[in-house]
């Protein structure tokens, strides 16, 4: 079978668009999302606040400018086809060089900084890279800045089987209270069911890249979604933390097999600027 080549200078051209692209232009789902929140809200404070979120998302795009002052570290999701080649360069270098020029072109802050040191990078890198093989001849990529007054929010645990499913309801609901105004509400909880303690985290992320409203095909999780989602608006947080009846936009459930001894369970949490964009070569 024909190996399909792909060049290396190409991927950094994208990642630096996306980069760009993604904290200035909100998805169609979420700008969707905010005015649903706006006709299901009952607080005044609360309606004036999603009727800022549409303008800031607004002038944001007509001015390409941050929509907000945390442009976030650099989650990139990769898919990569198994019959694909990356020529002139490392994938990962390539992923890198986009990051640092849309971040420098785009005058993105950079906020990626040593954990030991403190210093700073001065150019948002590393990314933070997830790969994936997959069959075929594309190469998927998704730039998904992440904020961390939501990703400071998430939890990851390690529960016994026995606590069941209503036990990892009460868990979940529970981050979202404890969190309260932290992540910016209104919210998107993404929550990762399985796998081991690295990849209940890792689905958990993927789940908040699902279009709004477009529940599980599972219909056993996909009820779940929609019970979670009442539970966490019945908590009266509101948009901003300033109290209301949309505390969230959406719950997004992913699942993974575990093993026997055990339920891991993580919670990541996404603030109202769900910022990701993607490409396809």
């Amino acid at each position: 079978m024909a190996i399909r080549e792909i060049q290396a200078e190409e991927i950094t051209k994208a990642v630096r668009r996306l980069c760009i692209e993604a904290n200035t232009i909100l998805g169609k789902d979420i700008i969707d999302g905010y005015r649903s929140g706006l006709k299901m809200e009952k607080s005044p404070v609360g309606k004036d606040i999603f009727r800022q979120l549409l303008e800031n998302a607004e002038i944001a795009e007509r001015k390409s400018i941050p929509l907000c002052q945390d442009t976030g570290l650099a989650v990139v999701f990769v898919e990569i086809g198994q019959d694909v080649h990356i020529t002139g360069g490392d994938i990962n270098q390539a992923i890198n060089d986009g990051v640092r020029q849309g971040y420098r072109d785009g005058f993105l802050r950079a906020s990626s900084r040593d954990p030991i040191t403190g210093k700073n990078t001065g150019d948002n890198t590393p990314a933070i890279i997830h790969v994936e093989i997959v069959s075929g001849k594309n190469l998927k990529l998704i730039v998904m800045p992440k904020g961390f007054g939501s990703e400071n929010m998430s939890r990851v645990v390690l529960f016994a089987p026995a606590v069941g499913i209503e036990g990892l309801k009460k868990f979940v609901v529970q981050r979202v209270k404890e969190a309260g105004s932290n992540p910016c509400p209104p919210i998107i909880v993404g929550v990762g069911i399985g796998g081991t303690f690295e990849k209940a985290a890792i689905i958990a992320k993927k789940a908040l890249l699902r279009p709004l409203t477009e529940r599980h095909p599972d219909p056993v999780v996909s009820q779940l979604e929609v019970e979670l989602l009442e539970e966490i608006n019945k908590l009266g947080i509101g948009p901003q933390g300033l109290g209301g009846t949309v505390t969230a936009l959406d719950v997004h459930i992913e699942t993974f097999p575990t093993h026997i001894g055990s339920l891991p369970v993580a919670v990541n949490i996404q603030c109202h600027c769900a910022r990701h964009k993607t490409v396809i070569f």
